[in-house]
């Protein structure tokens, strides 16, 4: 028998006594409260609680898009902290994958310009831009739909393109901030059901803010926050 067993691999994300205050003296406000969250690649978590819980400030510096008061965010083991502004920049740009409730696409921009951008920031050649964001516009069924302008689609349609947007990257982990949270009922379940499946057959993590159990209910995991804690984290089928 070996000595010693080995060393455990490094989750894809893992925080260790994370907090987050806003402001300072009477006016400081803590949003996180010594978080511990750890999610092992290919996982698919809803981040559940109610309005100012912590759970967006959570997603926000999982997403490198704040950075905690204290406390360790590890990504593949590294230590997320100790980057630079443009080394955090470059972690966005080739491993993460956002979207959002309110789609963020630029108007006057065609589904397919929007999809590409990401691949321009990275310098992708034109032909490869195009094809990837051809193949990405496929993949949420939007093929033929390249030329239109947010303007001309529905909601639901807009959402896939931002979804296309995230994808086209092939990022290891998309975080989703309150996706359907614009979309009536039929359209959140086809975005929920798209979502599923870049998860459990491309294997991409995802990490979804939201306040709806049905959408919630997707998901592999449900981590709910109360007062800038975790309150409770269970798996699919698991009941407190």
């Amino acid at each position: 028998m070996p000595d010693s067993a080995p060393p455990l691999k490094p989750a894809l994300i893992e925080l260790a006594a994370v907090t987050k205050v806003y402001g300072s003296g009477e006016a400081a406000m803590q949003a996180l409260r010594g978080i511990d969250l750890r999610i092992e690649a290919g996982d698919f978590v809803a981040v559940m609680g109610p309005s100012g819980s912590g759970k967006s400030t959570c997603l926000n510096i999982l997403g490198c898009l704040d950075t905690p008061s204290a406390g360790s965010y590890r990504f593949e083991g590294v230590e997320v902290g100790a980057l630079t502004r443009d080394q955090r920049a470059e972690l966005r740009r080739h491993y993460l994958g956002f979207v959002f409730q309110g789609f963020n696409l630029l108007n006057r921009t065609s589904a397919l310009e929007n999809v590409e951008l990401p691949l321009l920031y990275r310098g992708v050649p034109v032909a490869e831009r195009h094809r990837l964001a051809r193949r990405a516009l496929d993949a949420v069924g939007l093929s033929g739909w390249e030329g239109h302008t947010p303007g001309e689609l529905s909601g639901g349609q807009q959402q896939r393109v931002a979804i296309a947007r995230a994808i086209v990257t092939e990022p290891d982990v998309l975080f989703a901030d309150e996706p359907t949270g614009n979309l009536d009922t039929a359209r959140s379940k086809e975005i929920m059901e798209l979502l599923t499946v870049f998860n459990r057959e491309q294997g991409i993590t995802i990490v979804m803010v939201t306040h709806e159990a049905d959408m919630a209910a997707y998901a592999r995991r449900i981590v709910r926050f109360v007062d800038g804690q975790v309150d409770s984290d269970l798996r699919a089928g698991e009941s407190t």
